[in-house]
């Protein structure tokens, strides 16, 4: 399920009437639905305020100095069917730098509390089942938890939240509007689908660990393998393709679609990279009802180069409904450590005329998604592609700086892959993290 957006009106209507918006996602069989809820009541307690009460705050909180705990409550209803995922959402305030500790979860017993005048004299008990603990968070991003142990249908359902660290994490509350806490259920089955996979990452291989992570979830992943660039570090030499890239990421060689990446281009010419792969500076393929383009930002790419001529001249032929392009340096990104790679808007700007729906990069080692733009990076749900920053495949961490307009979800702190299910005329999306990570970022989109 996405994360939906709301103007201020709908977000109003949502809160006084605490319904359900249930869409039945394009690409998904119709046994299967998913239905949202915000909270009913939210608020938080704090122990040097024990007698104030917060329930018209806009946000909750966690925190250890002084304390502070978080209750939400969802009222679900008009749900038939077996509920087969139940996923809790939280986003993080705008306004702080986040926290090493995003709270520990349970459901309580208690479904009665008052949201006004709950205080940490009276707070109900944190009583129930775990549902787990989220991670460090950063500001302004969505953050899940499976909570299918404890929601299997309509009822009303309490959580609390605690935390040990004195650095307190920050949630907007369903008082924020269209950013408040969310409960997504999945009813029904969906059976086992035979629409292509497309998965991978960028800024892979090294002497660490955090490819082996990737490469043992790949291991578990059947599809095709694209990478956006930075295959190996640091400088693309065909000895480090042999002792880094092969033993992690090259054991799915014969099904990867490589694009390269500045550090490939250290040696001279990329020699290390084409000798490997055996590949195109840039190409395209089709995947089911998908188009798929594989781009390289290390060469030209202004209107009327031979790679943005070559570009428009294979939209032009493709005859798919939908497409998503990859290549390494990002247009949008919110990384302190690289600057959006403005060369490439030509690249985007020939996408963007040919109606495509999805472009991914690398560069920057983090992972970020950016709402549908044009290539001025203005909002347009209509035509604009969906990006994502997708450089978590193994390369030590970047973190963020300011973040960018446009820019719906980020972590930067778990490797992992972006996988995505190419349907006839949609797509979904799936940050996959590696074994003891729990961040998680999915959503469906249609083809323009």
């Amino acid at each position: 399920m996405g994360i939906r957006k709301f103007g201020p009106a709908a977000a109003t209507a949502l809160l006084t009437a605490a319904t359900a918006t249930v869409v039945l996602t394009s690409g998904t069989p119709a046994s299967a639905a998913t239905a949202t809820f915000t909270p009913t009541a939210d608020t938080y307690v704090q122990s040097d305020t024990a007698a104030t009460g917060y329930g018209t705050a806009t946000q909750i909180v966690v925190d250890n100095s002084p304390v502070r705990r978080s209750f939400l409550r969802f009222t679900v209803s008009g749900v038939s069917g077996t509920v087969t995922a139940a996923k809790l959402r939280l986003r993080t305030i705008s306004g702080n730098d986040g926290s090493p500790a995003g709270g520990t979860f349970r459901s309580m017993t208690s479904t009665t509390w008052s949201e006004t005048g709950t205080t940490w004299n009276n707070q109900p008990a944190i009583d129930g089942t775990a549902v787990g603990a989220i991670g460090a968070v950063a500001a302004d991003g969505w953050y899940e938890l499976d909570v299918t142990s404890v929601v299997s249908g309509n009822g009303s359902f309490s959580f609390g939240a605690t935390s040990a660290n004195s650095d307190g994490a920050y949630y907007d509350s369903r008082e924020s509007g269209a950013d408040a806490p969310q409960l997504v259920l999945t009813t029904g089955t969906t059976p086992p689908s035979d629409d292509p996979v497309l998965v991978g990452a960028g800024d892979i291989a090294n002497s660490g660990s955090g490819d082996t992570a990737t490469a043992a979830l790949l291991d578990g992943i059947a599809g095709t393998v694209y990478t956006t660039g930075d295959n190996v570090y640091n400088n693309g030499t065909a000895a480090e393709f042999t002792s880094y890239y092969a033993p992690t990421w090259g054991r799915h060689k014969a099904r990867t679609k490589p694009s390269p990446g500045n550090h490939d281009y250290n040696t001279s010419g990329a020699t290390g990279y084409y000798n490997y792969f055996g590949v195109a500076s840039y190409y395209s393929y089709e995947l089911g009802n998908w188009h798929v383009v594989a781009l390289n930002s290390n060469i030209a790419m202004a209107a009327g180069s031979a790679q943005e001529r070559w570009l428009r001249t294979d939209l032009a032929a493709s005859a798919k409904p939908c497409t998503l392009a990859y290549w390494h340096h990002p247009l949008f990104t919110s990384s302190a450590n690289h600057a959006p790679s403005t060369s490439t808007r030509p690249l985007y700007q020939a996408l963007y005329d040919y109606n495509a729906d999805v472009a991914v990069w690398g560069h920057n080692h983090v992972y970020e998604r950016f709402a549908p733009m044009n290539a001025n990076g203005a909002a347009d749900p209509a035509r604009g592609l969906r990006s994502f920053v997708a450089g978590m495949g193994g390369a030590s961490h970047y973190t963020f700086g300011t973040i960018q307009p446009g820019s719906e979800a980020r972590n930067a702190d778990a490797y992992g892959l972006l996988k995505f299910t190419l349907h006839a005329n949609s797509y979904d999306w799936q940050f996959v993290p590696v074994a003891g990570k729990t961040y998680s970022d999915t959503g469906t989109g249609a083809c323009h």
